[in-house]
């Protein structure tokens, strides 16, 4: 039995690598303009002025990059979050904190651009992390005078649409100038994201995602129950607000680049359960952080050139295929209730 599972985690590891891989290609080469292979490799490795150059490495190369790291992100994120609440279907988005973030970051970009003052990538994900904790700390509020999860759940989506409408308020009331750039990161998307803010999305990101790893074995036994969790000395606090601010580090540094990113912080983590037939945080953390890349980087593929030369909002794929998903699982979660 062990090692049937054994080799069951290694197949879907090695399949999610592949598939990362395939698409990582696929989003460098594939758009508007098509560029083979050997062509990419060229412009990859050599530091000509050419325009298969500019396309690959200044423009698609870095939305590539951060798609899989802002995918890993939410969907490590989402994971987190469903731990916490011991809900499949809690996610960044779903409970309103993908929403919240936004709202922080369209408001501190129409404060600094009246001024002619452009945000850093540090100061936008600080913006992303205040309001990712706002929303959370009305999240943890409500969940403590609620009777279920359900209407925890309503809440946190009546949240997010409250967050959403003063964003868009905003956003209407903004300079001529900026509406464009606030309307298009206001509905999700990675094409604004150059070679310089991979740096700071590289280190954000995986330092929070091996945080998050680091805490498997607490999180394994916290899946258990809080009782069984505390016999087996895990300070459920400290574990509680870990989960939180790691969670939130994530979704506002998603937030703070691509915009609010719909469902992948729930449908992936919950793919991922199904398809390595296990919810252990050691297998599905790094699981559902390739697993959220390959999502992301076929979505935005889709978003990028299913009606090129338009190019579609992330969010509307990521819902279109990330929606039916958070309805099975919803379905499921019911089914097993009545069952019991």
């Amino acid at each position: 039995m062990q090692k049937n599972r054994a080799i069951r985690w290694t197949v879907c590891f090695a399949a999610l690598i592949i598939l990362s891989a395939v698409f990582f290609l696929l989003e460098i080469a594939g758009g508007t303009t098509d560029i083979s292979f050997s062509d990419v490799l060229r412009a990859l490795t050599d530091g000509s002025d050419t325009a298969a150059h500019t396309i690959v490495a200044e423009i698609r190369l870095p939305r590539a990059i951060a798609a899989a790291l802002l995918g890993g992100a939410l969907s490590v994120s989402g994971f987190l979050l469903q731990t916490f609440f011991a809900n499949p279907i809690a996610g960044p988005y779903v409970l309103g904190i993908s929403s919240g973030a936004k709202l922080t970051v369209a408001l501190a970009m129409m404060i600094t651009m009246q001024h002619n003052i452009l945000l850093s990538s540090a100061e936008m994900i600080g913006s992303a992390f205040f309001g990712s904790l706002l929303s959370m700390a009305a999240i943890l509020l409500l969940s403590g005078k609620v009777k279920n999860m359900s209407q925890l759940i309503i809440a946190g989506v009546m949240i997010g649409y409250i967050c959403s409408s003063v964003t868009e308020l905003a956003v209407t009331f903004a300079d001529d100038a900026n509406i464009v750039n606030l309307h298009n990161w206001s509905m999700g998307s990675f094409s604004g994201i150059s070679m310089d803010n991979i740096p700071v999305i590289t280190v954000t990101v995986l330092l929070a995602a091996s945080a998050s790893f680091f805490l498997s074995k607490p999180m394994g036994a916290f899946q258990l129950g809080e009782s069984y969790a505390q016999n087996l000395g895990v300070d459920i606090r400290r574990l509680k607000l870990a989960m939180i601010l790691i969670s939130s580090v994530l979704s506002a540094c998603v937030t703070a680049f691509a915009g609010p990113v719909s469902f992948v912080g729930v449908a992936v983590p919950h793919l991922i359960k199904n398809l390595f037939g296990t919810a252990r945080p050691l297998i599905v953390i790094p699981a559902s952080f390739i697993g959220g890349a390959v999502f992301c980087l076929a979505c935005d593929l889709v978003a990028r050139t299913l009606f090129a030369p338009v190019e579609l909002s992330i969010s509307t794929i990521t819902a279109v295929f990330g929606a039916p998903v958070v309805v099975a699982a919803m379905l499921s979660r019911r089914t097993q209730k009545r069952g019991a």
